[in-house]
């Protein structure tokens, strides 16, 4: 297993090492050289955020967009391409189709689907000027199309959720989608008819179960009479009962309502009919990253009791908020834990040295390997078009993948695990 890769680690590398005897050592699994699945000259970058699953349900598909853009946000009338990359044959690149909804921070969410998870396909796009979802089979390329973006879906694949994507465009350009293809409601601070929507993707249809507005007394005050609230980032629970999300709120937006660099965020869980809704987290913790851990606890990076971004254990809805591997991970990354629980990878931001590092945590006693830095490189710094490493696991936890620009482009990467 190589710890670290990039020049200048050393430093970090020790003070991890530090913390763990060579006993403990030895029970981490063995990792392998991180080795590109991607190349040429376009760039590519998994089909969707970080935690969801990538591959298909015998490991031989990876789910990828390919595109030309380096350095600015995608247009709507910046198609890339969505593909499936054969691990068995050489990591030969098949493209399946264009979409018109995308960003480097989510891809297009694509999302396999539980019903048949070796064929089926679900991602968002811009059809007949509407954002929608498409359900494609990867064999026959068939398509069937539902009137809602996906933003979380259920393992099974029967249900999805959905949020405005135009609204999340105006407050978040790097998480939306441009082209208008919802009613972002920009003259209404706090909507009633919009916000977590439950989408059957069998038959399609979808019905809102929060609105941003039922949840107003809930998240701090908007004193800007042009201030917009709006939810991201949602995730159902590993059984598929609950649904975690970010309620957001921002001010000071100007004429253009676009480019915000400041927000209060509140975290919300309820059943997925909308029941037994509860705050996550008090104000002012800044939740950012989240994953389920089992059926009932969840790991954010927020902004803990001094005010310092930390992996924090929690319930939704308890108040047994508890630092993980503090000291270690007080920072705020991107944290998804394995299937079956017993480990945690998480990235961080790049250092002063400019590097991203990866590392892996036991959770049973929250020690903590580095597993690498990676270089970030230009034209890859800027804040919408940014690399994070973003990582998620196989379903079988044998390996995992990450994005990283470390190479000179934008490519997709994995590591063995045994």
């Amino acid at each position: 297993m190589r710890l670290l890769e990039i020049k200048g680690s050393c430093f970090f590398a020790l003070l991890m090492l530090t913390c763990m005897s060579c006993t403990s050592l030895k029970e981490f699994p063995t990792c392998s050289e991180a080795r590109a699945v991607t190349g040429g000259e376009k760039d590519h970058l998994f089909a969707s955020y970080y935690a969801i699953n990538s591959w298909s349900a015998d490991s031989r598909y990876i789910s990828v967009l390919q595109t030309d853009i380096k350095d600015r946000l995608p247009l709507a009338t910046d198609p890339a391409v969505l593909g499936i990359v054969d691990l068995k044959d050489n990591n030969r690149f098949i493209p399946l189709v264009e979409t018109r909804c995308w960003n480097f921070q989510e891809g297009t969410m694509a999302h396999w689907l539980g019903f048949d998870p070796n064929r089926k396909l679900i991602y968002n796009d811009l059809a007949e000027g509407k954002f929608v979802s498409v359900v494609i089979d990867i064999q026959t390329r068939e398509k069937r199309v539902i009137p809602y973006p996906v933003s979380a879906v259920t393992r099974d694949g029967q249900r999805a959720v959905s949020i405005n994507y135009a609204r999340l465009n105006a407050t978040r350009p790097d998480y939306g989608y441009d082209g208008n293809g919802q009613d972002p409601l920009l003259d209404t601070t706090w909507p009633k008819d919009d916000g977590l929507f439950l989408v059957d993707l069998e038959s399609g249809k979808g019905k809102l179960i929060v609105s941003i507005d039922s949840v107003r007394e809930q998240m701090p005050e908007v004193k800007d009479p042009q201030g917009l609230a709006y939810f991201c980032h949602t995730v159902f629970s590993r059984d598929g009962k609950q649904v975690f999300w970010l309620a957001r709120s921002v001010e000071n937006l100007g004429e253009q309502k676009q480019r915000v660099a400041k927000w209060q965020t509140t975290a919300f869980a309820c059943n997925i009919d909308g029941t037994n809704l509860r705050r996550c987290f008090p104000d002012g913790w800044g939740g950012s990253h989240f994953n389920w851990v089992d059926g009932e606890r969840m790991v954010v990076t927020a902004k803990f009791k001094d005010k310092v971004y930390s992996h924090v254990l929690f319930t939704p809805g308890k108040d047994d908020h508890r630092r993980v591997s503090e000291g270690l991970l007080d920072f705020d990354g991107h944290c998804v834990v394995s299937n079956d629980g017993n480990w945690m990878l998480t990235d961080t931001y790049p250092n002063k040295l400019s590097q991203r590092n990866l590392m892996l945590v036991r959770m049973r006693d929250e020690a903590v390997l580095p597993l690498g830095g990676y270089d970030v490189v230009d034209p890859y710094t800027g804040t919408y078009w940014r690399c994070d490493l973003h990582p998620r696991w196989r379903n079988d936890d044998q390996a995992f993948g990450f994005n990283s620009v470390h190479n000179g482009s934008r490519q997709v990467y994995i590591i063995d695990v045994k």
